[in-house]
Formats: structure tokens, C-alpha cells, sequence
């Protein structure tokens, strides 16, 4: 894919790291660095905001919608991922009765929002997978009724790493009428994603898309638009000519209306360049690339004696290997790891028990894996 010059210059924290720590917030490539520090030098130097910046961001929606299979009228530049699930959740018109479907197992972002709607007498049903973060069409399907009008799951397991048939499950709910959120932010970047079958999708960029933190895509399908109602409102997203507040509430067109007020330019910039490498490399490729570091990881650990959590091969399995040792503890690995300029994450399930958990990217090499599999 590259030479190890190019990957060290496109990549710099593989000068100092060996860094598996994707799932949880990434380093900057030199590129998006590059990008950030770019527009911060010329807002030193003129206005943060002008009129190339307006260029630049509407063509930023375009390259997200591009991404995504989405149309550029569809994609809102907003993040945290909490912050487009939210704005699902609150402006949805919810009738006392109506049912959602979601999983108690999932990172709480994805479980805060739809459960706060509980006091507005929508119902909230939780998936019961037979394994963690397990959630099939099958089990999906099974637990749909009459009523139940959304369904919010993570594209993948933060925890366990299995990573769901996002068209699947979107297909079967909308032959059904049953409105389909997901929760992109351990996939995009790592995995190819059309949205053809989903209503809804947030995603921060600072995790498997290498962006910063605070920037993300958040989509809402077109003709959503008007159903599901901003919360969050503004001169930039509601019609005020000359900055004049009017009598009554106009949005503007497309998913700008989530979007209140000055947006995360730094960060646009930034997510922009990640999203352009990750178009340069082609997300095939790179998925690709993943799923064949894990396979190594996963070979290399079974060996050891480590116990793997969640899928380690197949349709299922996604760039996160969760792993524990029956005898050692994670607790002390991970810091062992750590002090030996490893990064990787350190994680817990229901019952406190502890796990490492390695995510690396198609930019790591099995050299840097061996590294760390001699320490374990």
C-alpha cells in the first residue's frame, strides 16, 4: 500500500508508538495535521471565517455524502456522535406508546439519548443478544411489534467488535414502515457504508476516521427532513435575513437546518482530509487491510493462551480484538504495554472483569503487532 518511508511521513505517531488504539481516539495523520494547521495560520492572519471558508464547506458535504452514499443536502457537519443521536431522538414527533428498539449493551451514547424518551411515554425495549453486541436481523426482527416505529444500533460492538449487517437490518425494517438510527463511529472509516437503508447516522471523526474530536457526519435522509425537527436552533439553520430574528420559525434547506450556529471550522477541516485519504487509499482496501491485521493478532494470541471476546473472523468481525488471559491481569499488561510505547485500551465488562482491547488500522504493520504479542 505504501513504503515504510511513506507510511512514517503520512502517519508520524508510528515514529514514537505502536499505536492500536483506533477505537478509542486517533492520531492525526500529517495530512489532516496539516489541513487544521492550515486554516489555524490563516485565521491568524485574516477572518476564521470568509467567504472560500463557505466554499470549502459546502464542498466538504459533498465528499461526506460521497462517503457515505449519501446526497450532500443529507449530510449535516456536527459531532460529538451523542450530538446527532440526540437531535434524532428529541425531534422525532413521538406519540405516548410508540417503541423503540435498542441494545443496554451498547456504548452510552447510544442508550442515554433514547432512554431519556421514556418520559415521554415511549416505550424502550432492549435486544437481548445470546453474546454480547450479537445483534442479528434475526434477533431484530423477532423483537419488532405493531408499534415499534425506530430502531437505534451501533454499527459495531465498541466492546466485543462484532460489527452488524447494517443493510441487512435496514432492509428488513423499512419493508416493515420501522424508521432504522445508527451509530457509525466504530466502522466509518474502517469499513465501507451506504446509507440506501438507513434513516439516520452519527459518527465522530476522531476514532476510525482519524479526524479530530468534535467534528463528525451526522445524516438524516431528505425526505426526514421535515419530520424530524431541529432542536438546537440559530441564526445559521433558521431564515434570518440581515441577522433580523423573524416572527416565525423558517429552516433552511437540507441537513443545515441541525446545524444552530458557527460550525467546528478546524475540525471540518481536519475530518475533510482524513475523508480525502481515505478515498486515496480506497475503504475496500483498507477494510482489507484491517480484517488481515486481525487475523495475524487473533492467530498470534490464540497461541498464547488468551481468551478472544467476540468474532474473530468472518462477515461479523470488524478491526477491535478484545482479549483476556485466564491467569494474567489486563490491568497489568496494559501498563506493561504502555510503558513500552504501546497503545491499546484497557476495558471492562458488566462484571468488572478486565480485558485489553487492540484496534489497530490499515496503516500498522504485523511487525508492530509482533512487538507487543512478545511483551503479552
Amino acid at each position: 500500500m505504501f513504503s515504510e518511508s511513506e507510511r512514517l511521513a503520512l502517519f508520524p505517531v508510528a515514529r514514537k508508538l505502536r499505536f492500536f488504539s483506533h477505537a478509542a481516539v486517533a492520531a492525526f495523520p500529517a495530512p489532516v495535521a496539516d489541513a487544521m494547521s492550515a486554516h489555524i495560520r490563516e485565521s491568524c492572519e485574516g477572518p476564521q471565517e470568509f467567504s472560500q471558508t463557505l466554499r470549502d464547506i459546502k464542498a466538504m458535504r459533498s465528499l461526506c455524502a460521497q462517503f457515505i452514499g449519501a446526497e450532500a443536502d443529507e449530510i449535516a457537519l456536527l459531532g460529538p456522535t451523542s450530538l446527532g443521536l440526540s437531535l434524532f431522538a428529541n425531534g422525532i414527533p413521538w406519540e405516548a406508546g410508540d417503541e423503540i428498539l435498542c441494545y443496554a449493551g451498547d456504548y452510552p451514547a447510544n442508550v442515554y439519548p433514547w432512554l431519556e424518551l421514556r418520559r415521554r411515554g415511549v416505550v424502550v425495549t432492549m435486544l437481548q443478544p445470546q453474546s454480547p453486541g450479537e445483534l442479528t436481523p434475526k434477533l431484530v426482527e423477532a423483537a419488532l411489534t405493531p408499534r415499534t416505529r425506530l430502531v437505534a444500533l451501533a454499527s459495531c460492538h465498541f466492546f466485543t467488535g462484532y460489527r452488524i449487517d447494517v443493510s441487512g437490518i435496514g432492509r428488513l425494517l423499512h419493508a416493515r414502515g420501522v424508521l432504522f438510527s445508527v451509530d457509525a463511529i466504530q466502522t466509518l472509516g474502517a469499513f465501507p457504508m451506504d446509507v440506501e437503508h438507513v434513516d439516520f447516522l452519527s459518527a465522530d471523526a476522531h476514532k476510525w476516521m482519524l479526524g479530530p474530536c468534535a467534528i463528525g457526519i451526522v445524516y438524516v435522509k431528505r425526505n426526514h427532513h421535515d419530520f424530524c425537527r431541529p432542536t438546537l436552533l440559530g441564526a445559521w439553520n433558521v431564515h434570518s435575513p440581515n441577522f433580523i430574528a423573524q416572527p416565525e420559525l423558517r429552516f433552511v434547506h437540507g441537513a443545515q437546518r441541525y446545524e444552530p450556529g458557527v460550525l467546528n471550522i478546524v475540525g471540518c477541516y481536519g475530518m475533510n482530509a482524513a475523508i480525502e485519504l481515505f478515498m486515496r487509499f480506497g475503504q475496500d482496501a483498507i477494510a482489507a487491510r484491517i480484517l488481515a491485521l486481525k487475523h495475524h493478532l487473533v492467530a498470534a494470541l490464540l497461541t498464547k493462551g488468551y481468551a478472544i471476546t467476540g468474532p474473530a473472523e468472518g462477515p461479523t468481525a470488524s478491526g477491535i480484538t478484545t482479549f483476556r488471559h485466564p491467569t494474567k491481569s489486563a490491568t497489568e499488561l496494559y501498563g506493561t504495554l504502555e510503558k513500552a510505547g504501546i497503545s491499546c485500551s484497557l476495558r471492562h465488562d458488566p462484571q468488572g472483569r478486565d480485558y485489553l482491547r487492540f484496534s489497530p488500522h490499515f496503516y500498522n504493520t504485523e511487525a508492530e503487532l509482533d512487538y507487543a504479542l512478545e511483551l503479552l
